[in-house]
C-alpha cells in the first residue's frame, strides 16, 4: 500500500516535471535578473550604509554592484540553459 502510493507520486512527479523541463526564453531570464538584483541592490545598499554610515557612498556601491551583478546573473541563466545535467 505505501509502496504503491509512493509510484504513484512518483508517475504523478515526473509527468510533471516534463513540463517544467524546457528551457527558458530570454525574456524570461532578464526579468529574473532584474526583479532578483533590485532585493539584492537593495541589501547591499543597506549593508553599505551600516558599515559606511554614509548614504551616498552606499549608493554609489549599490549602483555599481546592480548592474554588474544583473549581467553575471543573466549569463549564468543562460549557461545553465545550456547544459543538459539534471533534465
Amino acid at each position: 500500500m505505501i509502496a504503491d502510493q509512493f509510484l504513484i507520486n512518483n508517475e504523478a512527479a515526473s509527468s510533471s516535471f516534463k513540463t517544467d523541463s524546457a528551457s527558458e526564453q530570454p525574456k524570461r531570464s532578464i526579468a529574473k535578473s532584474i526583479s532578483w538584483r533590485a532585493i539584492g541592490t537593495l541589501d547591499t545598499i543597506i549593508i553599505s550604509w551600516i558599515i559606511t554610515g554614509k548614504l551616498s557612498l552606499a549608493f554609489s556601491i549599490g549602483l555599481v554592484e546592480l548592474v554588474t551583478k544583473m549581467v553575471l546573473y543573466f549569463l549564468h541563466e543562460r549557461l545553465w540553459n545550456t547544459i543538459k545535467w539534471g533534465r
